[in-house]
């Protein structure tokens, strides 16, 4: 294989030499004057430039493309900087597109914006435009839905308003609720005030965050509104691994924004370990950690699993 590729390198250098030869007598050709045949000549060096631009495209095209190649099959990150723009641009496209067809779906329900103000319907939009970002980052992104979405809704206005692109986005963009989409005994609804924690991500489930900022804390409103859909709820399972740690102020909350918990089941997804991804991104100012006990017992678990 490689010998293959050096002698097409060396083919197409060959070429790229007779290309710079010919110009080089047309360039002096070119010197002997006006008339027809000086325009013969410009057409042939037009013609000859051409040439010479488009084998150089596409020997960095094919170059590029054995990089994507390399990058798809490890399942590396596009944070890489050995790759360049075109190239993690290509790897996300790819990825976000097999999402959509095989990938894990999440819907973001934007159902509840009419209990929000002004100000937590533009923070819910940048929660949005973070949760899209990393969507894009992931090597194994879900295939993701804005349920209940409506043009003339604030929260739509917003994300046009705030978020550059929204309309070109990797995603569902659908006004009805997630039940128009999916089969209700197929859906879970994720909510910190559900009895049952998240024990793991089923491909055959459809995941719904609430979207949701309240910053006046209207207590398991995500949770009337599971259960105004007659779905199964859960929850992350912070009680199981982690533990109350002491603050100046005595704060401790489980409640996340929905870019967070997506983070959580992001890392979850990919490494199969609730403790770290809680640790990657469960807040500290929340007033929770994850002990080394929890980690020690998760470790020993998945060891006697994969025998």
């Amino acid at each position: 294989m490689e010998g293959n590729i050096q002698s097409n390198q060396a083919s197409d250098d060959m070429d790229l030499l007779h290309i710079d030869l010919g110009l080089d007598v047309i360039g002096e050709r070119a010197d002997l004057g006006d008339g027809p045949f000086s325009r013969n000549v410009l057409r042939k060096q037009r013609n000859w430039e051409r040439q010479v631009a488009a084998k150089k495209s596409r020997r960095k095209e094919e170059k590029e493309r054995r990089k994507l190649n390399r990058v798809t099959e490890k399942g590396d990150s596009v944070d890489s900087p050995q790759l360049s723009k075109r190239v993690i641009k290509a790897i996300v496209n790819e990825r976000l597109a097999e999402a959509q067809s095989t990938g894990p779906k999440l819907c973001v329900d934007l159902s509840m914006t009419d209990f929000m103000s002004d100000k937590e319907v533009s923070r819910l939009a940048g929660q949005i435009r973070r949760l899209y970002g990393s969507n894009k980052k992931a090597s194994r992104p879900f295939h993701l839905f804005l349920t209940d979405l409506k043009e003339d809704s604030r929260i739509y206005r917003e994300c046009i308003r705030m978020n550059e692109g929204f309309l070109n986005y990797k995603l569902d963009i659908r006004e009805e609720t997630c039940l128009d989409l999916f089969p209700a005994e197929t859906v879970v609804y994720l909510t910190p005030d559900a009895k049952e924690a998240l024990q793991a991500l089923d491909p055959n489930k459809v995941y719904v965050l609430g979207g949701l900022v309240d910053e006046s804390v209207q207590k398991t409103l995500s949770l009337s509104r599971a259960r105004a859909l007659s779905v199964q709820t859960a929850r992350l399972p912070i009680d199981e691994f982690m533990s109350k740690k002491s603050n100046d102020k005595n704060f401790h909350s489980k409640i996340l924004a929905i870019n967070q918990v997506f983070d959580i089941l992001l890392t979850f997804g990919e490494t199969s370990r609730w403790t770290e991804a809680l640790q990657a991104w469960f807040p500290p100012g929340k007033g929770y950690v994850v002990t080394p006990e929890c980690i020690e017992e998760e470790t020993s678990r998945l060891h006697l699993n994969s025998r």
